[in-house]
């Protein structure tokens, strides 16, 4: 834990007003404004950089562009019993998971379980900020995406999947929630654009070149390799269960055949999936046995034996960490960053407090 104030960091609040403000200034609605600054924050808040406020430069580009509408409407399309599909009328994928959930939330209320599907969104960022807000309602929250291909196969030397998100929320009387949230790559490819702006060199095994080479040159990267290393193969098979859900299911554009994220055209609206569900712990027994039944599981978790030099915990663990300490003393932006909010600020007029 740090023992003072980051020197040069800047307050969560703070990110988040100026984040809101310059949203707006672009034309944003309040909705999508709220929706992309609050997904920016959760990712920033627990120490996921990558999918933190360092997208807010690209989510403006995007939306001044029109490939993110400024204000979509967001709108049911079909519904047969617990299940919805939502269309998001190709605004952020933030704003559309955010009510996809909420609906999904309200539908586990009524049936003990909610699943709704979403149609024309766009990137969405951390997706446990999703599934996170199920289980500070006692739900448990699931969530899936697909994205433009970056990640070859087990064996493949050519993009295939994307990077493709999987998280899942458990709530935790007492304590904060069980919360994994993954890439079914060995990282995300954001990360490997944050590496590049700090000049940091990548971990072996994680990214390959154009020809599918291993490299730890986050310069070079053209592609990523699957979660699991020697047994990548298991996860190619996450990224395709991410994949069905997210766009077979959904009837959207499957991974291969998307436009890129960071491509040049950011007029063109990229059509993406998405899906979450809800599901309510009382269906399925009574409350006080699923309590006991997860304080029982993360106590004997976290007090299980560690190899020499490691400790144990579980997922979320590391995230609750980080954002205590970001809470109490700021965060530090990374160059890049640092340079695309003076830019965005000197645009829209609006300054960020520093120190």
């Amino acid at each position: 834990m740090l023992d003072q104030p980051v020197r040069n960091g800047v307050s969560l609040t703070e990110l988040g007003r100026f984040c809101r403000a310059v949203l707006s200034a672009c034309g944003a609605n309040d909705a999508t404004a709220d929706a992309v600054t609050r997904a920016m924050l959760h990712g920033t808040r627990h120490g996921v950089d990558s999918h933190g406020v360092r997208l807010l430069d690209h989510y403006v580009t995007a939306l001044e562009g029109g490939r993110i509408k400024k204000a979509p409407e967001v709108k049911v399309v079909n519904a047969f019993g617990a299940i919805e599909t939502l269309d998001a009328g190709d605004g952020h994928g933030a704003l559309a998971t955010y009510t996809a959930m909420d609906r999904a939330i309200a539908l586990a209320g009524q049936f003990g379980i909610g699943a709704v599907g979403i149609r024309n969104s766009s990137h969405f960022g951390p997706a446990g900020a999703y599934a996170i807000e199920a289980a500070r309602q006692g739900f448990i929250g699931i969530c899936f995406c697909n994205s433009d291909s970056f990640v070859r196969l087990h064996g493949g030397a050519q993009r295939f999947h994307g990077t493709n998100p999987i998280a899942v929320g458990v709530p935790a009387a007492g304590q904060d929630p069980w919360l994994l949230d993954m890439a079914t790559s060995a990282i995300p490819f954001n990360r490997v654009l944050l590496y590049r702006s700090t000049g940091t060199t990548l971990p072996e095994a994680v990214a390959s070149d154009e020809n599918g080479i291993d490299t730890q040159d986050a310069q070079a990267v053209d592609m990523l390799a699957p979660l699991g290393a020697e047994f990548g193969f298991k996860g190619a098979g996450l990224a395709g269960l991410a994949e069905i859900f997210s766009a077979v299911l959904t009837g959207m554009r499957l991974s291969l055949d998307l436009p890129g994220m960071m491509g040049p055209d950011m007029a063109t609206p990229r059509g993406l999936g998405a899906f979450v569900m809800a599901l309510k712990p009382q269906a399925f027994g009574d409350q006080a046995t699923f309590d006991a039944g997860m304080a029982r599981y993360l106590d004997v978790l976290r007090n299980s034996p560690a190899r020499e030099g490691q400790s144990v915990m579980a997922p979320g663990d590391r995230e609750w960490k980080v954002a205590a300490e970001r809470e109490r003393f700021g965060v530090m932006i990374d160059p890049a960053t640092r340079d695309a909010f003076a830019a965005l600020g000197k645009k829209y007029g609006v300054e960020l407090k520093t120190g």
